[in-house]
């Protein structure tokens, strides 16, 4: 079971990865062609039909799996950069600068990756950079908490005090040891950041936050086909059903690693 969930969640989310890289070499019609009338039904020009402003739903669609994976990834990179680093500090500090640090991290995990996200990108002009560098400054908290937790685990265990005590420097210690051993742990965790990542540049493309257009975000997609959503459903049903996917793909990877990488759950699932 545990393996279907894993194989479920690729296969959903190599759909995705799949449609993006195809809209690199090809799309059904340019963004900003608008020769197919005005919310015209699916048909065999236009596979899902058109928006409001007569541009090909499915090539816009298709652009925005591009958009969605590049924010998923760009966000997770720039949390996993920060958020490791400051786990690892916090983890080898002083007992006064680890409360610190944590007391820190405790505030700032209080407030949700969106609203962190919304106030970043509202001190300056939106645009895809600036939404992939909010939410992935919104989400360090979370995994630089994590990367801390699993890092003391570790610095306190009785190989990394034998290669302290035989001369090892912390750099070494962070390569060697440290890392190898807290990275399965840490990848589901951000697995499910990415997934986070994806649905916080939805939400801020919807509230008009996110990548402008002609940028062809699924969260834009939504919020122009919601005053035409009787008229023409597949446009709000398109990108709808594509978020659905790829964040439920990810969720299911994001289990599959977690069965895979901790023993006491695979011997439960084995009993």
């Amino acid at each position: 079971m545990k393996r279907a969930t894993l194989w479920i969640g690729l296969g959903l989310v190599s759909v995705v990865v799949l449609v993006a890289l195809v809209s690199l070499a090809w799309v059904p019609y340019p963004l900003d062609d608008t020769s197919g009338g005005r919310l015209s039904p699916p048909s065999g020009e236009h596979l899902l039909g058109t928006d409001k402003l007569g541009r090909d739903l499915l090539s816009q669609l298709m652009v925005g799996a591009r958009i969605a994976l590049l924010v998923g990834v760009g966000s997770v990179v720039i949390a996993t950069l920060i958020g490791v680093t400051i786990g690892l500090v916090a983890a080898f500090a002083a007992p006064w600068l680890d409360d610190s640090i944590s007391a820190l991290l405790d505030v700032a995990i209080a407030f949700p990756v969106l609203l962190t996200a919304m106030l970043i990108v509202a001190l300056q002009p939106p645009s895809l950079g600036s939404a992939i560098l909010a939410i992935g400054l919104g989400m360090s908290a979370v995994v630089a908490r994590i990367a801390r937790i699993l890092a003391k685990r570790v610095v306190g265990s009785q190989y990394v005090t034998a290669a302290r005590t035989s001369g090892t420097r912390t750099l070494g210690i962070v390569r060697r040891h440290v890392l190898p051993n807290i990275a399965p742990t840490l990848a589901v965790t951000l697995a499910l950041q990415f997934g986070a990542a994806v649905l916080a540049e939805a939400s801020l493309s919807y509230l008009g936050l996110g990548a402008p257009p002609p940028n062809a975000s699924w969260g834009r997609l939504l919020q122009e086909a919601q005053g035409t959503v009787l008229e023409a459903p597949a446009g709000a049903l398109a990108p709808g059903i594509a978020l659905v996917v790829l964040v439920l793909g990810v969720n299911f990877v994001a289990d599959g690693l977690r069965d895979a990488t901790d023993p006491t759950r695979r011997r439960r699932r084995s009993a």
